[in-house]
């Protein structure tokens, strides 16, 4: 995708590109593995194996195939999907310390291998000490790790070496390059607290879409609880709290607001002209995505959280924090270009000259 959104840029010598697809397919992986937890949330298969790091007391990589049923398949597919992206980021790490230029695009590369590091461990301490707090926490991380190799991967385009080219006056991008970043903030607040309800439930606190209940605002009295209850009961849903309804609600409410300001966000960059052909197509997948993830989150509801739409639920989240990430990277790209520029001659004392930025 990138190297279509580049296609303009001349190519720079320190531009490579196995890196780059190196960094991109670790970002794909990370996206599975991401699907491949979802998975194995919505099956409520977390703890279909009881020990960690080994798998029924064998070594994981040796444990037999002719084991892998039912929960045990999802559980144990998702240890070993989460090793493999261990192994991919510390190659991506090594691979940037030998021929990255840039010392905080290499620095990037130690947080991520940090990162997936406590990822692992946090996803051994959910098995071994039975918290949903950890798995919920296990969650967000695994979200700001998908978004942190997202940025090692753009920054590590020809695309990205491009935008110095393309700075436009910071003082009028900046409500633009504000808006992205809240946005983005916005969207993995979210993912966080949907990590929250899948975490916490293991039935949907509300069972109806777009109403609540039966109604457009619940009812959560002590005595509406117990009518709701009751209802539960008899058909085998667990019971609920007020608590619990009121955080799906508080997801509902987020959701619109993000809708929103994505529409809004993506007019606003139509407006400028000078904002790049690549920022403005971003912008329109940002609100296709949107749209998309209204969606999913409404079929979640009408399927009874069925484990596949769910699961695409939480991948089309990542998505969405993904490009949010990729958007704001561009903006603050583009806007902290143009003020290095302008403050060249002053520096300088003398007519603006070419300079080569560190890119």
């Amino acid at each position: 995708m990138w190297s279509t959104l580049g296609s303009s840029a001349v190519t720079d010598r320190r531009y490579n590109k196995w890196l780059n697809r190196f960094a991109w397919l670790t970002c794909v992986a990370t996206l599975l593995l991401i699907c491949s937890g979802g998975m194995v949330t919505s099956k409520n298969v977390g703890l279909a194996v009881p020990d960690w790091p080994t798998t029924f007391g064998y070594n994981m990589f040796l444990f037999p195939v002719s084991k892998w049923v039912g929960g045990i398949l999802f559980e144990h597919t998702h240890r070993l999907m989460g090793s493999l992206v261990g192994f991919l980021t510390i190659i991506l790490a090594v691979w940037l310390w030998v021929r990255e230029d840039r010392p905080w695009v290499r620095n990037l590369s130690a947080i991520a291998v940090f990162g997936v590091i406590l990822q692992g461990v946090l996803g051994g301490l959910r098995v071994t000490m039975m918290k949903d707090q950890i798995g919920i926490f296990h969650a967000c991380v695994a979200q700001a790790f998908l978004g942190l190799l997202v940025l090692i991967a753009l920054v590590t385009t020809q695309f990205w070496r491009s935008l110095a080219n393309q700075a436009i006056d910071s003082q009028r991008f900046l409500p633009i390059k504000t808006f992205a970043v809240a946005i983005t903030i916005a969207i993995y607040v979210q993912l966080a607290l949907g990590a929250t309800m899948r975490h916490q439930h293991r039935d949907l606190s509300i069972l109806d879409f777009p109403t609540a209940n039966g109604a457009w605002i619940p009812d959560t009295s002590a005595a509406a609880l117990a009518k709701i209850n009751a209802w539960r009961d008899a058909r085998a849903f667990s019971q609920v709290t007020a608590f619990q309804i009121w955080l799906q609600m508080v997801h509902r409410f987020l959701a619109s607001i993000i809708a929103v300001a994505i529409i809004t966000f993506s007019a606003r960059v139509w407006s400028v002209a000078e904002v790049s052909a690549a920022l403005k197509r971003l912008s329109v997948l940002w609100v296709i995505l949107v749209i998309s993830q209204i969606a999913l989150g409404g079929w979640v509801i009408w399927s009874n959280k069925a484990a596949d739409v769910a699961t695409a639920h939480v991948a089309l989240g990542a998505v969405m924090l993904s490009s949010g990430v990729s958007i704001s990277a561009i903006c603050w790209r583009v806007s902290g270009k143009a003020g290095a520029l302008r403050r060249l001659p002053r520096a300088f004392g003398t007519a603006r000259r070419p300079y080569r930025f560190a890119a």
